[in-house]
C-alpha cells in the first residue's frame, strides 16, 4: 500500500513538472512573437529601413568627429587645429581643417567654415559666418559679420538665362583690422578680396568680390563698394559713399558722405558729390545751385 502511494505521488509530480515546462514554453513563444511584431514595421520597405540605418550611422559618425572645447563649450572638428588658449563659446562651431590661433575668442552662434585661418588674439562676436577666408592677428570682428561668401556675379547666356559666374577664390583680412556689425565681405572670383592692415570698417558695409583695400583705410557706415575696386592706403570713405565697379582710388583720398565715385581718382585729396569731384568744385556746385533756387 505504501509503495502504491509513493508511485502515485511521483506520477502527479512529474505531470505537474511537464505542465510548468509547457507553460514556460508558451510564455516564451508569446514574448518572442510580441517582440518581433513590435520591433518591425511591416508597412516600411526594407530599402527604407536600410537607408534609415545608414543615415543614423552617418549621423553617429559625424557626432564623433566633433569635439567639445574645454574653454567655452563650443564644438570643433577633430581635424581642426585649436590653440589651447583659444576660447570657443557654447553654440559656436569650427569645421574641418580650420586653424584658430592663440588667445582667440569665438562668440556663440559663430560658424567657422572648413579651412579658415584665424590669427592670434582675434576677437569674433556672436553669429559671425566665416568661410573661404583668412583673418589676421589682433582683429575685431563684430556681431553678424559675414566674410567669404560668394560675390554677386552673373552673366546672360545665349538662351537669355541669368547664369552665375564661378566664385572660387578667398577673402584675406589683414592684421589689426576691425569690422563692424552686419558688414559683408565677398570672396574673389578672378583675384582674392583683400583688406589691408589696420583698416577700420563700420557697421553695415558691403565690400564686393575682388576688392583690394590698402592699409589704414576707414570706411564709415553703409558704404557700398562694388566688385574689383582697388583702393590705396589711408583712404577714408564717409557714410553712404558708393564706389562703382572696376574703379581705382589712389592713396590719401577722402570722400564726403553720400558721394558716388564713378571713375578713377588719380590724385590725393578731398572729394565729394555725385559724381565725385574735388571738394572745392563740389562746394561751388552746391553754392551755385542754392543761388539758382533763390
Amino acid at each position: 500500500m505504501t509503495m502504491h502511494l509513493k508511485r502515485l505521488t511521483n506520477i502527479i509530480s512529474s505531470i505537474s513538472g511537464k505542465s510548468s515546462i509547457l507553460d514556460s514554453h508558451s510564455s516564451l513563444r508569446q514574448k518572442s512573437i510580441l517582440s518581433f511584431t513590435t520591433r518591425h514595421d511591416f508597412s516600411t520597405s526594407s530599402a527604407d529601413t536600410t537607408r534609415h540605418i545608414a543615415s543614423a550611422d552617418v549621423e553617429e559618425r559625424g557626432d564623433r568627429e566633433y569635439l567639445k572645447c574645454h574653454k567655452g563649450g563650443g564644438m570643433f572638428h577633430k581635424s581642426a587645429s585649436i590653440d589651447p588658449t583659444a576660447s570657443i563659446d557654447f553654440g559656436a562651431v569650427v569645421h574641418s581643417g580650420s586653424f584658430v590661433g592663440g588667445n582667440v575668442h569665438v562668440g556663440s552662434g559663430t560658424v567657422v567654415g572648413p579651412n579658415v585661418t584665424i590669427g592670434q588674439s582675434t576677437k569674433i562676436g556672436y553669429n559671425v559666418a566665416l568661410a573661404n577666408c583668412t583673418i589676421g592677428d589682433s582683429c575685431v570682428i563684430h556681431h553678424g559679420v559675414c566674410i567669404g561668401q560668394d560675390g554677386f556675379g552673373f552673366f546672360m547666356d545665349e538662351n537669355g538665362a541669368v547664369v552665375k559666374k564661378p566664385q572660387a577664390l578667398k577673402a584675406h583680412i589683414g592684421n589689426n583690422v576691425e569690422i563692424g556689425a552686419n558688414s559683408c565681405i565677398d570672396r574673389g572670383s578672378w583675384r582674392d578680396t583683400a583688406i589691408g592692415d589696420h583698416s577700420k570698417i563700420d557697421n553695415l558695409v558691403q565690400i564686393g568680390h575682388n576688392v583690394v583695400i590698402g592699409k589704414c583705410c576707414m570706411l564709415c557706415g553703409q558704404v557700398g563698394i562694388a566688385g574689383s575696386v582697388t583702393m590705396g592706403d589711408y583712404v577714408t570713405l564717409g557714410g553712404r559713399v558708393g564706389v562703382r565697379d572696376h574703379v581705382t582710388i589712389v592713396s590719401k583720398v577722402r570722400l564726403a558722405a553720400a558721394s558716388c565715385v564713378t571713375k578713377d581718382i588719380t590724385k590725393p585729396g578731398d572729394y565729394g558729390g555725385f559724381p565725385a569731384v574735388p571738394i572745392r568744385e563740389w562746394r561751388r556746385q552746391v553754392a551755385s545751385r542754392s543761388q539758382t533756387l533763390k
